[in-house]
């Protein structure tokens, strides 16, 4: 007769906790720490953690945070893509892609869409790329009597690239919490992140072919007429995203620079890009740095209670308890990734993708790492394919209701005639096609895994 330990079941319980209390509203950094200190005192009244262990956490967040070189690109990647959002590059480039794109079926929205992957490879910060285009893009839309729910949909996802194309912040954090290369990890999400967004592109060309009232055209009239001004007007609007690309994903995928380097140089070419628009004062420097001191003290507040949490998890015994439920369900490699992979779709729901990578990552990683795929995957390629396939996987958390968090993003600046319901419905192909797009790179590896062998070899 086996028996119930209430101790053996506290990082299970710790797990309950943390979902309670976020979804009562607490703020996630003070959820997380004070889940990890209080479980570590109940722990001490049941004998399985011991006060002593307190005092490890200060030099783990010293050591894993503090001191660690690669986290100093997050603030100046915040910083570029925030300043880039001020230097007026993004309205150049939409303006001029919705004059090359006119006569298409959705040119707009596919003007909405190629913006997005392009902005994505230069900020890879959500809640900058969606309000931005938001207030862009949206507004002309409806002019232009778009389908609200296109309109909503196609911004809304075009917005959250950024998360997955390289430079992405949470590849960074990945990178990090997997003890990985950051440029191995970039160079692995650039097919899958360009794939998505062709399937997009191929979405919105063959629904508006099929259906052109969902996205009437726009008047021939726009633009310049003669071929030297509109040469003028497409190298005045894509030179500078495109020279600001190559300075962050060129210098790391031919090794001229470290991440963190080329996040000091992509922060110091939005500079100068704001400089050439006449869009630099000391106003818009101000605003950029409070806006991406808040955005890295909130993130880096996550990380120091993620931190506290994940060394109780383990001194409770959270790691052992994990694998021993994996092996009592005996569902081999493949059923732990379906798993997996249901439900982080599933906690992408209700959390941001920051709580999601710093809960489950640390956790089943290494579980992970130790399964064998066969000749699907080699087994020293493993942890970067799961990396990928997470990563595509969070994308839709910033798209599902109740709480995605690109919807909010765009509902606070949208139109009063946006209803909530609008953007629900146009997100809902998007994330279907997301999840083609995980179930393509996970039957076909070497779309993550292809581009580094042949980079990096």
């Amino acid at each position: 007769m086996e028996y119930f330990y209430f101790e053996d079941y506290l990082p299970l319980f710790m797990f309950v906790a943390l979902a309670c209390l976020l979804f009562l509203g607490y703020p996630v950094a003070f959820t997380l720490g004070g889940i990890g200190l209080a479980f570590g005192l109940i722990g001490m009244y049941w004998e399985v953690f011991e006060f002593i262990n307190y005092f490890n956490i200060v030099p783990r967040i010293w050591g894993g945070i503090a001191e660690n070189l690669i986290l100093t690109a997050v603030p100046m990647f915040i910083f570029m893509g925030t300043m880039l959002e001020r230097s007026g590059v993004a309205a150049d480039l939409l303006h001029c892609l919705q004059v090359l794109l006119r006569r298409v079926p959705g040119g707009l929205a596919l003007s909405v869409t190629l913006m997005g992957t392009i902005m994505a490879a230069t900020t890879g910060i959500i809640g900058a790329s969606v309000v931005m285009m938001t207030l862009l893009a949206l507004g002309v839309m409806l002019d232009q009597k778009y389908d609200k729910a296109l309109a909503t949909g196609t911004i809304a996802a075009s917005g959250t690239l950024g998360i997955l194309i390289p430079p992405s912040i949470m590849l960074v954090i990945m990178a990090d919490l997997l003890a990985r290369s950051v440029g191995n990890l970039f160079v692995a999400a650039i097919v899958p992140g360009f794939m998505l967004a062709g399937m997009y592109v191929l979405y919105i060309l063959v629904r508006c072919g099929l259906k052109p009232s969902l996205a009437p055209p726009l008047s021939h009239d726009q633009g310049p007429e003669s071929a030297s001004g509109l040469a003028f007007m497409v190298a005045r609007s894509f030179i500078p995203p495109l020279f600001l690309v190559f300075l962050v994903l060129g210098s790391i995928v031919f090794g001229w620079a470290t991440p963190t380097e080329a996040a000091g140089v992509g922060a110091g070419g939005a500079v100068f890009l704001a400089l050439l628009n006449r869009k630099l004062s000391f106003g818009v420097l101000k605003d950029v740095v409070e806006r991406s001191a808040l955005t890295g003290g909130m993130i880096f507040g996550i990380f120091l209670g993620a931190t506290c949490f994940s060394y109780v998890f383990r001194q409770l015994g959270g790691d052992h308890l994990v694998v021993s439920l994996v092996d009592s369900l005996g569902l081999g490699s493949w059923g732990l990734l379906l798993l997996l992979m249901a439900l982080t779709f599933f906690l992408g729901f209700f959390f941001d993708w920051i709580e999601i990578t710093l809960i489950v990552l640390p956790v089943f990683s290494p579980i992970i790492a130790a399964l064998e795929f066969g000749d699907h995957v080699d087994k020293f390629e493993v942890v970067y394919w799961f990396a990928i396939l997470l990563a595509v996987n969070l994308q839709t958390s910033f798209l599902t209701p109740p709480f995605g968090f690109a919807l909010f993003y765009m509902k606070g600046v949208a139109p009063p005639s946006i209803k909530i319901q609008n953007i629900y419905r146009g997100i809902i192909p998007f994330v279907m096609i997301q999840l083609v797009g995980l179930g393509l790179v996970m039957a076909f590896p070497d779309l993550a895994l292809w581009l580094p062998r042949v980079m990096l070899n």
